[in-house]
């Protein structure tokens, strides 16, 4: 299905204004379509052929739709768009005519004209018609909850004919919440409380007012109940500034353990303060959720934090024994042993300062490339270089293939280049560069790595499943074990050798990736 831009863009004139007014209508006006008990339907003028698109639709969450259909994409004309025309043209809200019937639902049209208006604040044209279409087929008496919601509902209706609603949204806010059904507050000019829906009661009585609201001075009350005075005031000059016209961003109220999320929005019809509507929604629960895991995450860091601490103190002991130890063969592998110790606290050290469970895994590569080039035991120069990117991977995952890498890098360049005057020096004419690259990339879910050098390459003879040093054996292990992989050693096809890996990774790990 086409988006509303492109709908727009395929079958209108419409300025990239216009539309963008288009997509805040529709990022906002559930508020209307819960209020309104009807399903909001925005339709646009097909260009010069008296016809409208359907470009968006919205379904009420409080009432049963008028459409089992989904209507985006539908073009009508003729007597079917009578009052959308009207409303175009004329620019007012259109409520006459008798019901009309989409199959066995009868159903009651409005037509609201959406307007933009200009940077110095003028009503603009009308760019627009949004068509509010109510189920007929549970009609009955309203209660005061559905009077007042259709009161607020008509108010609303008639800022989106001014060009005032829906306000503009504020920097970190992606939704709309809270919602019409969380609770709703109505205030006069004044700021009292005119009506109060029961959630909306429920709410303040959470927060430890036990009367009723209506009659009182929300913005007064809001500096009442909150613990925090600096937060009660916040949230009550919200309340001010949505009477005054304004739009403020959203604020929490924290009382009696209890939190309250509080959204105020102007009600001015024809341009006119008559008050306010404030929405609310008991969110104690989820912010309750919120400090568990913020502590849990700090938990776990610190945890990866003293691993990684731990881990240096074995890598320390290891390397005072090995200058202890007097047989040349036991010094190296004690030295070696070193080195794998450090890398696994290099993931350590990364995912103690991660909020996740996940590490940036290129930093690591390079550090541990780094090393390689260090602390190898070889007397040529090796250049290290990285190609594409691990992007993002579990710990589990980077605690087993960091030390995969580590083995292979040191392999390459202890392994593969001999020392200056050696038959088989490497590289031919022009005698390159020692170089070791490694590459990364992902595929179907896969993560495929190889470590390749430039050097004298395989000794003839060579069992990859067999033969190698315990480093080789340590990197088949871990990878056909742990990793769940495959690795191929082999030839280059430009001489050295290369170490081929294929990793399968979970899907919400590969998911991260592809982002």
């Amino acid at each position: 299905m086409s988006t509303l831009r492109d709908l727009a863009e395929e079958h209108t004139s419409l300025r990239p204004a216009d539309i963008d007014h288009l997509h805040r209508i529709a990022g906002d006006w559930q508020l209307l379509s819960d209020l309104s008990f009807a399903d909001l339907l925005l339709w646009v003028p097909v260009d010069g052929d008296g016809t409208f698109l359907c470009v968006a639709q919205v379904r009420p969450t409080t009432a049963p739709t008028a459409y089992l259909d989904d209507q985006v994409g539908r073009i009508v004309g003729g007597p079917e768009v009578a009052h959308l025309e009207v409303a175009h043209r004329q620019g007012r809200i259109w409520r006459e005519g008798d019901p009309v019937w989409y199959g066995d639902v009868p159903a009651r049209h409005e037509a609201i004209p959406v307007r933009l208006r200009t940077a110095d604040g003028e009503s603009g044209e009308v760019v627009a018609v949004v068509g509010r279409d109510t189920n007929l087929s549970t009609a009955r008496t309203p209660s005061q909850l559905e009077l007042n919601y259709l009161t607020t509902a008509d108010d609303l209706a008639q800022m989106i004919a001014d060009g005032t609603f829906p306000p503009p949204r504020h920097p970190g806010e992606t939704t709309s919440a809270p919602r019409v059904g969380d609770g709703l507050v109505r205030l006069d000019a004044n700021g009292k409380v005119t009506y109060a829906s029961p959630n909306a009661q429920s709410a303040y009585r959470r927060l430890g007012y036990a009367s009723h609201l209506v009659g009182e001075d929300l913005a007064k009350l809001h500096r009442r109940l909150a613990t925090d005075p600096l937060e009660g005031t916040d949230a009550g000059n919200a309340v001010l500034a949505a009477l005054r016209g304004e739009a403020p961003p959203r604020r929490e109220i924290d009382a009696r353990g209890a939190t309250m999320l509080t959204r105020a929005l102007p009600l001015m019809p024809a341009g006119v303060p008559i008050g306010a509507l404030v929405l609310v929604r008991d969110i104690t629960e989820v912010r309750r959720r919120d400090r568990a895991l913020i502590t849990k995450d700090a938990t776990i860091r610190e945890i990866h934090h003293r691993v990684k601490n731990n881990l240096q103190t074995v890598a320390a002991l290891l390397r005072l024994q090995a200058r202890r130890v007097a047989m040349p063969e036991a010094r190296v592998a004690l030295e070696e042993s070193v080195r794998r110790v450090a890398s696994i606290a290099l993931v350590h050290e990364t995912l103690s300062m991660s909020s996740d469970e996940a590490v940036e895994f290129d930093g690591i590569v390079d550090r541990v490339a780094s090393a390689a080039t260090e602390v190898a035991a070889t007397e040529v120069s090796v250049g290290m270089r990285r190609q594409g990117s691990f992007g993002v991977l579990p710990a589990e995952i980077a605690t087993s293939l960091v030390m995969v890498l580590n083995e292979l890098l040191l392999n390459a360049v202890e392994h593969g280049f001999p020392p200056a005057g050696e038959e088989g020096e490497p590289g031919p004419e022009g005698a390159p560069e020692p170089a070791v690259v490694v590459s990364a990339h992902r595929f179907r879910k896969q993560l495929h790595v190889s470590v390749a050098d430039n050097g004298r390459g395989l000794p003839e003879q060579f069992d990859a499943e067999k033969g190698g040093n315990l480093g080789l054996q340590i990197v088949r292990a871990l990878v056909t074990g742990e990793l769940r992989g495959t690795i191929e050693l082999r030839n280059g096809a430009r001489g050295g050798t290369e170490a081929v890996l294929v990793v399968p990774l979970a899907r919400g790990t590969a998911d991260r990736l592809a982002g």
